[in-house]
């Protein structure tokens, strides 16, 4: 069993054996790691130390096993940290040049320092000698001497000697400030750069029985936290040809780098509890509806989301959906992955297949016309949900998302809209009583006008592809009816979810309009719409 310790002073002088990352496996929120390294045993019962690792290793997932030529058994495997000290600090003759600069600012502060000191106080004295000039002018006015050009010339000395003398307290003021700031980017430079902090350092202390001398191979392996993967694609859209590449951005600060490593990305969720939910009873009771209730049916109008319409753009990286099935996906070629917290992109897979384009606007939703490429997913493994990249024509056209997808099922990229279109969308709704019944009638008229701007030269028809949906009833108590003869002009379909399609073609500086109008019928029992 792995157990953790610390290093005493006795296993500091066992000789280190390095032993790094071959193989990774990425998880949702953690990693597996794999170490191998070959190890020339002798006969007999030995202590190795192996490493450094990361201080972040979990000690129970700690799992060590040797293959070799001859027998070998591992008694033994722990993980062991310590703190590195600091490095001894240089002699003054062998100081950087960044030392250097701050024992020189250093100096010019203290002299700086003092400086203002003395000027304080041939400010004071100055003062003083003021006060002293002027008790004697009083002085001698009050005895009748008249001295007026010596006085004058004495507190016109006194003056200007301080003003001098202040002139030369706020320049010396002004440069300790500026030095105060100087000082706090050298020391916090020096700090940076030369001052190493104690670091947590991992190792791998195994106790292994040997049957003969010869070299093993050992196979190490833990699991890590602070590193994750997320799914991102990149689609180009060339002509009729759709290029879908698949790969995987991998964040990783375990304390250590991976270098040439075989990389494994699965979507496995270690964590997760694996016991059953437990069961709880669910009682249904049975009661007779008031004379209210049955004289009345309640309804709702509620919002369905419909795939068709086509994906909607999220920001940033969503979590890894693999439809409830563990997935797993192969680097091709090693990686490197530095630990430095960024996403790396690793490349997955890629391919090529013929799509087929279409310009689709759904008003309701939106009033912009966006260009929509469908395709089979030929890549041999699922899509699974993430950011994808779109370039159109050599240029970079914005981001969209890619919902899961099976391995041969269609793909649906939309590659960003056409300001040479716009669509503007008109409701009508009335609403009447008919009949000795007093039916609710609510009838909704959607008008949907379609104007294309063309540049000169231009003489291609594009067709737009316009759907607008039809509210579907789940009641036997609520009828509604497409009224395909006021519509202007008739859907080309109406599928089961009540989405009608249009195809409309548009010729270079046209305009087309689309007139839908569906009726609600519901009798006067129905409340809600």
């Amino acid at each position: 069993m792995p157990t953790c310790g610390a290093t005493t002073g006795p296993e500091a002088a066992v000789p280190v054996t390095a032993l790094p990352v071959t193989a990774v496996t990425c998880l949702e929120d953690r990693t597996h790691v794999e170490r191998t390294a070959v190890l020339d045993l002798r006969a007999g019962v030995q202590r190795l130390r192996l490493g450094p690792v990361s201080a972040l290793a979990v000690d129970r997932t700690l799992h060590a096993e040797l293959t070799g030529e001859h027998p070998a058994t591992v008694l033994d495997a722990r993980l062991v940290r310590s703190w590195t000290p600091r490095g001894p600090l240089p002699s003054p003759e062998d100081d950087s040049a960044l030392r250097r600069r701050l024992h020189l600012l250093e100096e010019e502060q203290v002299e700086l320092g003092r400086r203002r000191e003395r000027l304080h106080a041939r400010l004071d004295l100055l003062g003083r000698l003021a006060a002293d000039l002027l008790r004697e002018i009083g002085e001698g006015a009050g005895a009748g001497e008249t001295e007026s050009s010596r006085w004058s010339g004495e507190l016109d000395r006194v003056d200007t000697e301080r003003d001098t003398c202040g002139e030369q307290l706020r320049a010396v003021e002004h440069r300790l400030g500026t030095l105060s700031g100087e000082l706090a980017e050298a020391q916090q430079a020096l700090h940076l750069s030369e001052n190493e902090p104690a670091e947590l350092v991992g190792h791998v202390e195994l106790t292994v029985e040997a049957t003969a001398a010869g070299p093993a191979r050992l196979r190490l392996s833990h699991l890590l936290p602070c590193a994750l993967w997320r799914p991102a694609y990149r689609a180009v859209l060339d002509g009729d040809s759709l290029t879908l590449e698949t790969d995987a951005m991998v964040w990783q600060r375990t304390g250590e780098d991976w270098s040439d490593v075989r990389l494994t990305l699965s979507t496995a969720r270690s964590a997760l509890a694996t016991e059953p939910p437990r069961l709880a009873e669910d009682r249904l009771t049975l009661r007779d509806r008031s004379a209210a209730e049955r004289r009345t049916v309640d309804v709702e109008v509620r919002e369905e989301e419909i795939g068709d319409l086509g994906p909607a753009p999220v920001l940033g990286l969503p979590g890894v959906d693999d439809a409830g099935e563990t997935r797993v996906f192969h680097s091709p070629a090693p990686v490197s992955v530095p630990g430095d917290g960024r996403a790396h992109r690793v490349p997955l897979s890629s391919f090529t297949a013929a799509a087929v384009t279409e310009y689709a606007c759904a008003p309701e939703l939106s009033p912009l016309v966006t260009r929509v490429a469908r395709c089979d997913n030929r890549s041999g493994h699922a899509l699974l949900a993430g950011p994808v990249d779109l370039v159109r024509g050599g240029a970079f056209v914005g981001r969209g998302t890619l919902d899961f997808t099976a391995p041969g099922a269609p793909v649906e990229l939309a590659f960003g809209s056409s300001d040479d279109h716009r669509v503007v969308r008109h409701t009508e709704e009335s609403r009447t009583s008919t009949g000795m019944t007093q039916r609710t009638l609510v009838t909704r008229t959607v008008r949907l006008h379609l104007s294309r701007f063309s540049a000169p030269g231009e003489d291609d028809e594009r067709t737009v592809v316009l759907r607008e949906r039809v509210p579907v009833s789940e009641v036997a108590a609520v009828e509604v009816r497409l009224r395909k003869e006021d519509c202007s002009p008739a859907p080309d379909s109406v599928d089961e979810e009540g989405v009608a399609r249009w195809d409309v073609a548009v010729p270079p500086g046209g305009r087309r309009t689309v007139t839908l109008v569906y009726e609600m019928s519901a009798s006067s029992k129905v409340t809600g719409i």
